[in-house]
């Protein structure tokens, strides 16, 4: 029996935990978040796009001559088991999607990128009571792979 409470506490605890937040400054996020390619203006934007439509993404917005785009993925939409089984068929229902903007502009004879991921996450409940809550995306590598990619088509474009 004791066992068994200190397991069941144990697991508790440790459901409890929660990872630390990130924290950067707003320079070290736009350094992140920022590249430099040696590349026209046009050709870096066609290339983003690609990178964004080659990850599952959905444009929504783009204009080239402001040199901004807006994608979002797909939603994955999901239902809490542990609620739905307590109280039924007014469970919450949750909503996740990445939505991301990217600005193009020429500097110094070279086009900046600037990449921006948000997690946005929306939930509804069979009350009728909506809630979102959207968080940034602070992971370098998540960046540093599209910026990869954004190289790569670069590339494709240039040798054709």
């Amino acid at each position: 029996m004791r066992f068994a409470t200190l397991a069941v506490c144990s697991i508790l605890m440790t459901a409890c935990a929660t990872t630390p937040e990130v924290s950067l400054t707003p320079l070290e996020i736009q350094s992140m978040q920022t590249r430099s390619f040696e590349a026209e203006k046009s050709e870096t934007f066609a290339s983003v796009m690609s990178m964004f439509q080659n990850l599952g993404y959905t444009i929504r917005q783009a204009d080239v001559s402001t040199g901004f785009i807006t994608a979002e993925s797909t939603a994955e939409t999901s239902t809490n088991m542990l609620e739905l089984a307590l109280i039924g068929a007014r469970a919450n229902r949750y909503t996740s999607s990445t939505r991301a903007t990217a600005t193009i502009e020429e500097m110094n004879g070279e086009t900046r990128v600037r990449l921006n991921f948000v997690n946005a996450r929306k939930s509804s409940s069979g009350w009728g009571q909506n809630s979102s809550d959207d968080k940034p995306v602070l992971d370098a590598e998540v960046y540093t792979n599209a910026f990869n990619k954004i190289e790569n088509e670069l590339f494709v474009r240039s040798a054709s």
